[in-house]
């Protein structure tokens, strides 16, 4: 038996294939036109979809199991098991929002302003429901792309895909709300999911993608510490459970192992070493499992 996955062609792709290795599954992918990638796990199976249109295979039962944002698993109303919430995107770890943006020189502050105007979007069925849930009768249009410089052909306002926000402004747009915001997720065929042994296998797979972006923004920091400065070092550090403290062969000595998030390390090793700490190392991580 086989697990039949999806990974997601487009924006997502690169960052996925990096977190599924970090996991310790290696996808490679023979060249740009190839849609099965070769990964290193004899009971999966891998196919590329556009993260638009991967909830419908799913549903459908083409494939048992794929990544995708939760924007599209509503744009496409699918009936899938949404198993877990992977925060990772195409450049940062937090989710992504689609907003409302119109130009900058344009009056519109607000939805309730574009009552018979043109917003164009890819995401249109959930753009719709926004301005419906708020009684605003938009002529809601399906974009192809280049949907930042519709504005000057037109349309009113858009409804983007954005993680910083700055390609809206290179754009003179502004954002004026945000109609819903997404995480990417990992879903499951209805039928697949009451399968034990995909199930058991997913659940797996999960488990490890999940240690992996915990890890993301972590690393280990391990230092020899004397015993009368234990005190002192345990106070400056944080950590997300207790630091491990062993005996070293010097009894005199103690070696100190805990995990800080990456940003901290450069304020924390200063003080640490001025607090007595000394062969303090820094090292990366794979995966955190909790």
């Amino acid at each position: 038996m086989k697990l039949r996955l999806g990974i997601p062609k487009g924006s997502l792709q690169e960052s996925t294939i990096r977190i599924f290795k970090k996991a310790g599954f290696n996808i490679t992918i023979s060249s740009s036109r190839s849609y099965f990638p070769a990964i290193d796990d004899d009971e999966i199976e891998t196919v590329m979809f556009r993260a638009q249109e991967m909830s419908r295979y799913v549903e459908d039962g083409i494939i048992d199991c794929g990544i995708t944002g939760n924007d599209w698993v509503l744009e496409n109303d699918s009936n899938v098991v949404r198993v877990a919430d992977l925060v990772y995107a195409k450049q940062s770890m937090r989710p992504v929002r689609w907003v409302l943006a119109v130009p900058d020189k344009s009056r519109v502050t607000g939805a309730r302003a574009l009552k018979g105007k043109k917003v164009a979007t890819e995401l249109v069925n959930v753009t719709r429901k926004y301005f419906k849930q708020r009684k605003v009768p938009a002529d809601v249009e399906f974009s192809w792309g280049a949907t930042e410089v519709k504005t000057k052909m037109g349309i009113d306002a858009i409804v983007e895909l954005t993680e910083t926000g700055a390609s809206l402004r290179a754009n003179n747009l502004r954002i004026i709300d945000v109609v819903c915001e997404s995480t990417t997720q990992f879903i499951v065929n209805r039928a697949s999911w009451k399968n034990s042994w995909k199930k058991k296998k997913i659940d797996a797979i999960i488990m490890l993608l999940k240690g992996a972006i915990l890890a993301e923004d972590k690393v280990g920091l391990k230092m020899n510490v004397h015993k009368k400065n234990i005190k002192t070092v345990l106070g400056i550090l944080p950590a997300m459970k207790k630091p491990t403290v062993s005996m070293l062969s010097d009894d005199k000595w103690v070696d100190v192992d805990t995990i800080i998030s990456e940003k901290d390390v450069k304020r924390l090793i200063p003080r640490l070493k001025k607090a007595g700490a000394q062969g303090i190392i820094e090292y990366p991580l794979n995966k955190v499992i909790d």
